[in-house]
Formats: structure tokens, sequence, C-alpha cells
């Protein structure tokens, strides 16, 4: 079964086409950071705008690198949430359009358990890998998530865990900005930490040990309250782009002697300490031994270093450390239209806790 993903969660207008839930035989993805670089930070607005734009010409480019037409394509799967509003909009009514135009099923996807899938994906010309043993354990960190949720099978889930204020991939994002090493801050953050030194500030590692919730947002205060000596306050004029009106960011202004690489590396590691130490503890607590890294800041190299670790050394030989290839980290419709092929096999029910999430209907 071929299936046509969708994905316009946030400011990446994406398409692909999947077989059989894990041969990935296009996926095209249009990124529009340049244009939020400018504010600092992904504007809503804006990005629906550059979708309705890009949406059309990338899914011609994923059905083309496919070889295939509409005839060749089973179904549509579409992300219907958590996102922005304004951008799901848009690939949900182009998923709908394409469904009833070319009469095919439309299936609904969620973005955090497509993350989770792109840990059954191959590459485009490779062999898809194994499919993961279950019960599996699952680190979901992301911009707008940071989850413990335990598999025991598809469409099976029980939340362990989760972010009570600001998610890792958001601490990541405004850490950068704080620092003024721009947009996005993940990227940013990790390579800045490459020349730093991760005990150089005593950072603080919020909630106690037993808990599998995490916390971020002391974090993001205490590194604040740091870098405040060198910082310079600012008494320019906020810009104002002429073209929508919305205020571009202005990268603050440090005195010289600011410690930016242990400041990075200090605070990359006190984002990572508590991801590692509750993965760990809730894979060994639920018996799980396979381990999964999913979501945008599973790019990060050191959390998928220290994880695979922590997972060879702490849960014994015959576990398994899983983190999709770097293309799928991100977001991508690659991943949607594998996990629709699992929700098609258990009769297109929801298998993911979707109630305290925004959702757009379908029909």
């Amino acid at each position: 079964m071929n299936i046509l993903g969708i994905e316009t969660s946030c400011d990446e207008t994406a398409a692909a086409v999947v077989t059989g839930g894990q041969r990935v035989r296009s996926s095209v993805v249009s990124s529009q950071i340049a244009r939020h670089q400018t504010y600092g930070g992904v504007v809503p607005e804006l990005a629906a705008r550059g979708h309705i734009t890009a949406i059309i010409p990338v899914v011609r480019a994923a059905l083309a690198e496919a070889g295939l037409d509409r005839s060749g394509i089973d179904a549509i799967a579409v992300t219907e949430g958590p996102g922005l509003a304004g951008s799901l909009l848009v690939g949900v009514n182009v998923a709908k359009t394409l469904s009833y135009a070319w009469d095919r099923p439309l299936v609904a996807v969620n973005h955090l358990e497509s993350h989770v899938y792109a840990n059954w994906l191959g590459l485009p010309g490779e062999a898809p890998p194994h499919a993961p043993r279950f019960p599996v354990l699952c680190l979901l960190v992301s911009g707008g998530h940071t989850e413990l949720l335990l598999m025991m099978g598809h469409g099976q889930y029980r939340h362990l865990g989760r972010t009570l204020d600001d998610a890792a991939g958001e601490a990541f994002d405004k850490a950068a900005r704080l620092l003024g090493l721009g947009y996005p801050g993940g990227p940013a953050i990790q390579v800045a930490a490459a020349g730093g030194d991760p005990a150089a500030f005593d950072l603080p590692r919020a909630l106690p040990a037993g808990s599998t919730d995490f916390s971020y947002s002391g974090l993001k205060t205490a590194l604040l309250r740091l870098a405040a000596p060198w910082r310079i306050e600012d008494q320019r004029a906020p810009l104002v782009n002429p073209v929508g009106g919305f205020r571009e960011h202005q990268p603050p202004r440090f005195r010289d002697g600011l410690p930016v690489a242990d400041l990075a590396a200090s605070f990359q590691e006190a984002i990572i300490d508590p991801l590692v130490d509750r993965t760990i503890r809730a894979a060994r607590e639920s018996g799980a031994r396979t381990v999964l890294l999913a979501g945008g800041v599973s790019a990060n190299t050191r959390l998928r270093e220290r994880l695979a670790q922590a997972v060879a050394s702490g849960l014994g030989s015959d576990s398994e450390f899983r983190v999709p290839p770097f293309e799928y980290c991100t977001d991508n419709a690659a991943m949607v239209a594998g996990a629709a092929w699992y929700v098609l096999r258990r009769g297109g029910q929801a298998g993911w806790e979707t109630d305290v999430h925004p959702r757009l209907p379908l029909a």
C-alpha cells in the first residue's frame, strides 16, 4: 500500500510517499527557517502563508520522486494536530481535496505519534530496519513536547511522564536567544557547546530524582541570571518589518568575556541529564528492553550518544536503542505516511491521547 503523507503542523511544508509503513519512496521538505530567523522564532501567520504557496509544488515533487501518479496512491495521510492552527488548516484542506478528487481514503494522524513511527522508517533506497520489540519505552522530545511513554503495541500507549511547563526544544530555542546564538536554537546550542565545559556552571535539574516528569522553566531563568552581568542594556528602538508589521528580533549585546561555550555546554547537559536518567529508570520499572528516541531534539548528537551509552550500560546486553535517521528527526511527511499505515491496520482508530491537543475536523 502506497500512502501519500502531508505534514504542515508548524513551519515545514512536507510531502512523502511510503510503502507498507516502512519503505520511503520519496520525502520532500520545504523549509521556512530563513523566513523566520528574522523574528527569532516561528511567526504563525507567516508560516501559514508559506504553506499555501509551497504545498502544491511539494506534493507534486514527492509524487515525481516516487515515480507515481494519482493512480499509484492508495490513501492520503495528513497531520491533524497538535500544531499551529493556521498551518494545520492548509495541510488538512489539501489532503481533504485530494481524497475527494482521487477517491482515496483519508487518514488523520497525530503529529506526536508520527514522530514515534519515524523509528520504523528506512532511508530511500535502503532496506527498512527491523521492527522494534514491544514493549517499547519512547522518549519524545521536540519544540513543543517532552514526554515519556510506554508502547505495548501498535496504538497502545501509556503516558509515564511529560513536561510540567516548557519542552526541551523550546528551552533550547530560548537559551540560544538569550545568548544571541540565533534561530533555530537546538543546532546553535549544540555547535556552541562543542567547545565548552559542561561542568563549568552548576545549573539546576528540577523535580526530585524519583519523578518521571520534566521541568525546564527554572533552568531558563538560571541561564538568564548567569548571563546578566555581561549583558548591555539595549536602548535600540524595535525594528518593524514593513511587510506585515511583525517586529524583528534584535539579538542581545554583551560585553567582552561572556563564556558562551561554557554556558551552552552546561545548559545542554542540564537539559539532557533528566532526559537520560528518567528514561532509563522508566525502562527498568516497566520492563521495556527497547528504548526509542523521537522528535526534533532527537537530532542532538550529545543526547543520542548519552542515551545510547545509558541503554547499553543500564539495561543489559539484550536491550536495544533506536533513533531515527537525522532526516526523520525534524518534521517530515514520511513519518506521517508511515504512521498512517499502522492506523489503517487497526481500523483507523486513534490510539494517541488526542483529547488534550487541538484537532481539526476532517469530515
